[in-house]
């Protein structure tokens, strides 16, 4: 399995999104990661539902949401999660993981759950067989160009691991959080297979992002 690349659209040039998005999709880039903040679950408040929404006729790069709220099961209406989409949810935003999940599910998205850096790999156990995808959060959730947290690797080889032996191995792990250019080949090897990049490996000033992009590439062969 390659690895692929989710750029955090919360890092994008909002005066000149259009540009970005044809460099995006000029560079081959797998997936659009948008952070969705609440101000409760993390304290920063980010993209919501109108942004998504004005962008779905501009784009053919798959959407990859990332739910940082409280109860994202009244909110999933919010948004229009279409076939194929990855969203993801966080074990300690809901007391009911599992239908939050499958409601993705209905909706044609394909559900993940992220975990923080202090969530225990064990939160994963009972709803393995729910989902498509793991996010392993390398920092903590809220805010852009932050240090990665150096357990976050472990956590990666342990996920996948899990995965494995329980016969998972066509669930990906996305990982999220300092994903430099170097950082990004311990992920891989650690056994990332989806690259959430933002300051630190795409929207790098000084630098095209169809060159960020290829350097990248490189990092997660």
């Amino acid at each position: 399995m390659n690895g692929e690349i989710s750029v955090s659209m919360m890092c994008a040039n909002f005066l000149d999104i259009g540009s970005d998005l044809k460099a995006l999709k000029d560079a081959g880039i797998e997936y659009l990661h948008f952070d969705i903040m609440d101000g409760a679950f993390v304290p920063n408040y980010t993209l919501g539902p109108c942004m998504l929404n004005a962008l779905r006729d501009h784009t053919d790069i798959t959407y990859d949401i990332h739910l940082m709220v409280e109860r994202p099961e009244d909110k999933l209406g919010f948004f229009d999660i279409r076939e194929g989409d990855f969203v993801s949810v966080h074990y300690e935003s809901t007391y009911h993981l599992q239908r939050v999940l499958a409601s993705i599910k209905a909706l044609g998205g394909r559900p993940g759950v992220a975990i923080n850096p202090a969530t225990p790999i064990c939160a994963l156990e009972n709803v393995m067989d729910d989902i498509d995808f793991v996010l392993v959060m390398t920092v903590n959730p809220g805010f852009a160009g932050q240090k990665l947290v150096p357990q976050g690797l472990k956590k990666i080889t342990q996920v996948r691991e899990m995965l494995d032996k329980a016969g998972k191995n066509h669930v990906k792990i996305q990982v999220d959080g300092n994903v430099s250019f170097e950082n990004a080949k311990k992920m891989r090897k650690a056994g990332a297979d989806i690259f959430v990049a933002g300051t630190s490996g795409l929207f790098i000033k000084g630098r095209t992002i169809e060159d960020a992009a290829k350097e990248l590439r490189e990092s997660i062969k």
